[in-house]
């Protein structure tokens, strides 16, 4: 079971010390792609994680100068976070298996600023599989899994019983977990940008190819007018956000499964208007996968690399650029990704949350660990939680959705 609102504060923990820019070279895709093994079908594995929750008074670690709590537990597969202008916190709890899902949005409220949300009340019901939420004026919107919708939202309010406006059809559901949808609005606001995922591995049935909103990146109005495909050939684009400097868009991204250990890397990159991302021809360019082998040269040759190559199977999905001042400056703009964890592997990878330093608008170094410890015995494949949904609060500290644990933890600057 999670640990105790009472544990967390008291054990609230730090690792080591600070991680510092790493000398690595920074895996920008097109230099990854030149190094990239071949691939391998036969030596795909798996490996699941059983999740085991976190022991009394165990929290993940963080770097040096920083401490972590716990914001909130007993939730129910807490998935995504949003932070209304008021400081409220909104979770989307929901899963993958529909009959399973809890269906709901829960408001969190730090009303003393201690750092753990006293206040909690069921903010929104009647949604299916929700994940990315958006506040645009007095419009609440919500990405469920067959729709974007959208209710009336008042500042201060606990709970929503209006009825949902439909805004936008969705497919809905996806292969292994590609149900999400986020949502995110242009930097003036006058657009939306949606992510859906493919609703297959790499489209060997030809179910994906009768959608051209299946593994891409939509835009419509915030009315749902006007829809097109923004980008494709993202496989399951997840977290969406727009870098604080530049207002590019910018996403994480699955890649494919069943090449083997090392492939296919999963990314992080900006999004380019009317770009295709190889998926489920080619990655990283012009690399063919083999199973779709002379299918569409076409769009093979036409296909453009991601920008940064987080590692296979990591399956990053949640995404927050650090806007806040209370982590020291080296922090600032730069992005922190959430990477829930593999499982098409022969050893773990993910599990953890990294910070990208960004410079001038782009990745500037290779990921570092800033979230740690989610990994309770690999050899027993046992994890205590799984990091997805990040955000950031109004004093700067960042949030961290653990579904696997029912819990939000925040990670806030050692004082």
């Amino acid at each position: 079971m999670p640990v105790s609102l009472f544990a967390a504060g008291l054990f609230a923990s730090t690792l080591g010390a600070r991680a510092q820019q790493s000398a690595a070279p920074v895996p920008l895709g097109a230099e990854v792609a030149k190094q990239l093994p071949a691939a391998d079908p036969s030596s795909a594995a798996t490996r699941f994680a059983k999740v085991i929750g976190w022991p009394q008074g165990q929290a993940p670690r963080t770097v040096e100068g920083f401490t972590v709590a716990l914001f909130a537990d007993k939730l129910s597969s807490p998935r995504w976070l949003y932070v209304l202008p008021n400081g409220d916190v909104l979770v989307a709890e929901s899963m993958g298996e529909p009959s399973r899902s809890p269906n709901k949005v829960t408001l969190l409220r730090d009303a003393d600023h201690d750092g753990r949300a006293e206040v909690r009340t069921t903010f929104l019901k009647g949604v299916r599989q929700p994940f990315g939420l958006l506040l645009r004026g007095d419009q609440l919107y919500v990405g469920n899994t067959n729709a974007l919708v959208r209710f009336p939202y008042s500042a201060g309010s606990t709970t929503i019983t209006a009825p949902a406006t439909k805004v936008l059809d969705l497919p809905a559901g996806g292969y292994n977990n590609h149900w999400t949808r986020d949502v995110v609005a242009n930097a003036d606001g006058s657009k939306l940008f949606v992510s859906v995922g493919s609703g297959t591995n790499v489209d060997e049935e030809k179910e994906d190819q009768k959608d051209p909103r299946r593994a891409a990146i939509l835009e419509a109005n915030p009315d749902g007018t006007a829809m097109r495909v923004f980008a494709s050939g993202l496989r399951n684009a997840v977290g969406l956000a727009l870098h604080p400097e530049t207002k590019a868009l910018w996403a994480v991204v699955n890649e494919r499964d069943m090449l083997g250990d090392e492939l296919v890397p999963d990314y992080l990159t900006s999004v380019k208007e009317g770009a295709f991302y190889g998926w489920p021809f080619s990655y990283y360019g012009p690399i063919e996968d083999p199973r779709k082998k002379g299918e569409r040269p076409d769009l093979v040759a036409k296909a453009i690399p991601p920008d940064f190559s987080l590692g296979a199977h990591v399956a990053p999905l949640g995404l927050a650029f650090y806007t806040g001042t209370s982590f020291p400056a080296r922090y600032a703009n730069g992005a922190f990704v959430a990477l829930h964890g593999s499982w098409n592997r022969s050893r773990f990878s993910g599990y953890k949350v990294v910070f990208v330093p960004f410079q001038q608008g782009r990745p500037s170094a290779a990921a570092e660990d800033f979230l740690t410890g989610f990994i309770a015995d690999e050899n027993a494949s046992t994890v205590h939680g799984r990091p997805v949904g990040l955000a950031l609060l109004q004093d700067g500290s960042l949030l961290v959705a653990d579904d696997g644990a029912d819990c939000v933890w925040r990670v806030s600057a050692a004082k």
